[in-house]
């Protein structure tokens, strides 16, 4: 199993804190997430229905034509790699490890390039695979750009993946509506923007043929019906939508700023997270630890990603910033 942000549990045994304790800025996930409607008891009792409106209100959020529900997107991302025979996978590095990861246990070969100026790397892969915005270091691509390289690939057969779980910040930068080309892959997550990783809901964009054979690895009731329900109403929910766009927005800045005052300079972000390069990286993690602040440390990059602190933990981790030892 591959490591990831929200393993609270393993640094409240490490460091003898107790959970309750924490202040987890680890994940990157909205900590002020879509407000949950109550759910009507019969859902409990019958299984999930495919004509419920979901995909209606999916297709219409991701403005896309075709479209299916997944259990996170970390369920499809395992299935793709099933659909092609062993080929030549480009994978942006570095990112999101459970996608190279999924390829590589397939049989692939999984090459890794550092941006869209990587030719080489580009122009020998089959499939291509990237995040925009990225995980960790919050690079964008230009959608143009994107629409680009995946005509090239096209016309060889090839495709291209990008996982968007956190674009709902600035939906302008998605792909999403074009996914009814041939070789076009797009990724979404409920987890970041709303809030709500702990429904385990996710979508495929795609073209129907690909969904279908998806479908047929995935099998029926990919999602329970409770997730649904709650689903359906995040995504219509344009007035909430909104808002919470520019409060992430405000405090992002803030995070950042906060940051930059005890000598912290973000080397980049997005509206859920910040990435700062220091080489007090391992000391900085520790520190934070031992006053019961979880940040994602990433050893192979020299950083650590702050996510966005809820209204009761700013002042908490300014005052850990004050007292650092360096």
């Amino acid at each position: 199993m591959l490591e990831h942000g929200g393993n609270l549990a393993q640094a409240a045994t490490k460091f003898g804190i107790p959970l309750e304790n924490w202040l987890d800025l680890s994940t990157g996930i909205n900590p002020v997430g879509y407000p949950v409607p109550a759910i009507p008891a019969q859902i409990w009792q019958r299984l999930p229905m495919d004509d419920d409106g979901l995909l209606d209100a999916a297709r219409n959020y991701y403005s896309c034509q075709h479209i299916m529900a997944t259990a996170g997107s970390q369920a499809a991302l395992q299935v793709l790699p099933t659909l092609r025979k062993p080929c030549v996978v480009a994978v942006l590095d570095p990112m999101y490890k459970e996608h190279a990861h999924a390829w590589r246990s397939h049989g692939h070969e999984v090459r890794t390039f550092t941006g869209l100026q990587d030719e080489a790397a580009l122009n020998s892969a089959d499939v291509v695979l990237l995040c925009n915005p990225n995980n960790p270091s919050a690079a964008k691509f230009d959608p143009t750009d994107l629409l680009d390289l995946h005509t090239m690939l096209q016309k060889r057969g090839g495709w291209l993946i990008v996982d968007e779980a956190f674009v709902d910040c600035t939906p302008q930068q998605s792909i999403g509506q074009f996914t009814h080309l041939d070789g076009l892959f797009v990724l979404r997550s409920l987890g970041k923007f709303f809030g709500l990783a702990g429904l385990r809901v996710g979508f495929l964009l795609a073209q129907q043929a690909h969904l279908n054979q998806v479908q047929q690895v995935i099998g029926p009731w990919s999602i329970s019906g409770a997730s649904r329900y709650i689903t359906k109403f995040a995504l219509a929910d344009i007035a909430w939508q909104q808002t919470t766009r520019a409060r992430l927005k405000t405090d992002s800045q803030c995070l950042a700023t906060l940051l930059q005052t005890y000598g912290l300079n973000p080397d980049n972000g997005t509206m859920l997270f910040q990435l700062v390069y220091t080489p007090h990286f391992e000391k900085l993690h520790q520190h934070l630890a031992e006053h019961g602040i979880w940040v994602r440390l990433f050893k192979e990059l020299g950083a650590l990603r702050f996510g966005l602190p809820p209204e009761h933990g700013w002042q908490k981790l300014e005052g850990a910033l004050k007292k650092l030892p360096f």
